[in-house]
């Protein structure tokens, strides 16, 4: 069987590849002004995301005027392909498009998507999410983080969250907050729009393990932070369905950049196995590691067409239970992936060193992206959660007590 696309798809594509070939932002500018954490943004990195909202290339599938072209569902799963095929971002504050923006559409009133969609969209502003506490991280419902209302409908936030990517760098955070400690854990949750330099916040970043010198996640604090009335986004205690709305966009499109991802590295762990070793040999040669490799491929064209499948039926209006697998089954084959390359190559995992003595962390570092390859099972529902979930909502079984 070949999958393929109509001829205005097709031509569809043509005119995306043509337009991120003309317009893609200047290698020499990305590399002079690194990004710091995934909510900070470099002026190229601000340019090249306005330039998509301009030429309606940034969420296709929104109307004209929220940087999108009414794309057709096709159309839309053409555009993630070419995108997860690329070295580029859509934005660089994924979780300002991923997740606030379409939350904002959503659950937003005009107002709140004139002064916080249109700025997200064109990357005038960036955002964090408070959603992980100490204790409440797979767990959202259990958070403690309050927010009480005043009687003049503002709130004051006393709290802590953790793992917030890009707090540090963020202009606002959409937080997830306790607003009626007296009802059940999942009924008494809002959703705030946070100003991050707003007095009374605190961020520590915390340095990655696989590299001390950078920070995304941070611990923040919340002491006595007063928030106005008209950023409550959603109703007051509406916050569960819109945190269940918000993971669902994070995961909607995850699948296709995975895929993606796996295919390229697939590619690089065939290249690493053909190399010829000292005694003349290369791994590709003996069974045990083409068997592997065989495997892997397998289960990485398996990923697609089950991500096509799901595709198929949502795009007919369908419920699509593959949906609800392809995040647990792509965060651990590319773990398994990156465990291939450290086992294959040895010691030589560890070599992230470039020609100058600094560090190139995409020089096929296995063992790192091994390390790396764990937050995956992590962000966006962790494994143990999806696995709940597939048993319940798509084998029926029994929630567990």
């Amino acid at each position: 069987m070949r999958l393929g696309y109509d001829a205005d798809t097709e031509a569809f594509r043509a005119q995306l590849r043509a337009w991120i070939a003309e317009h893609r932002p200047d290698p020499e500018a990305m590399a002079a002004t690194p990004r710091q954490s995934s909510a900070h943004l470099p002026d190229w990195a601000r340019a090249w995301q306005r330039s998509l909202f301009d030429a309606g290339w940034l969420v296709p599938g929104w109307p004209p005027e929220l940087g999108g072209r009414d794309a057709a569902p096709t159309q839309q799963m053409v555009y993630f392909e070419e995108f997860a095929r690329t070295d580029l971002a859509r934005s660089y504050n994924p979780q300002g498009l991923g997740i606030i923006a379409p939350s904002l559409y959503d659950f937003g009133d005009e107002d709140m998507k004139q002064r916080f969609l249109l700025p997200t969209l064109r990357a005038d502003v960036s955002w964090c999410v408070g959603m992980s506490e100490p204790d409440a991280g797979s767990d959202l419902a259990s958070l403690r983080t309050t927010a009480v209302l005043r009687d003049d409908g503002s709130f004051v936030v006393n709290g802590q969250k953790v793992w917030t990517s890009g707090a540090h760098h963020a202009d606002h955070c959409l937080a997830f907050v306790r607003t009626d400690p007296e009802a059940p854990k999942h009924k008494g949750i809002s959703t705030l729009i946070i100003d991050m330099d707003t007095p009374g916040i605190t961020c520590r970043p915390l340095p990655e393990l696989t590299d001390p010198d950078h920070a995304d996640f941070n611990e923040v604090f919340f002491e006595d932070v007063d928030v106005p009335a008209d950023r409550l986004l959603g109703g007051l205690h509406q916050g569960w369905a819109m945190a269940v709305g918000s993971l669902g966009h994070e995961r909607a499109m995850l699948w296709v950049m995975q895929a993606a991802n796996i295919e390229r590295n697939l590619s690089r762990l065939q290249d690493e196995l053909d190399q010829v070793r000292p005694d003349g040999s290369r791994l590709s040669e003996d069974p045990r590691w083409a068997d592997t490799l065989a495997q892997l491929h397998i289960d990485s064209q398996a990923l697609w067409l089950l991500g096509y499948k799901g595709f198929a039926k949502a795009a007919k209006g369908e419920l699509a239970p593959e949906h609800l697998i392809l995040k647990l089954y792509g965060s651990e084959l590319e773990q398994r992936l990156y465990q291939a390359g450290v086992d294959a190559l040895g010691a030589d995992a560890l070599d992230v060193s470039d020609d100058e003595g600094g560090v190139n962390y995409g020089r096929g570092a296995w063992e790192l992206q091994y390390l790396r390859s764990f937050a995956q099972t992590i962000a966006g529902g962790t494994s143990e959660i999806q696995r709940n979930i597939i048993a319940e909502r798509v084998l029926g079984l029994p929630r567990e007590r």
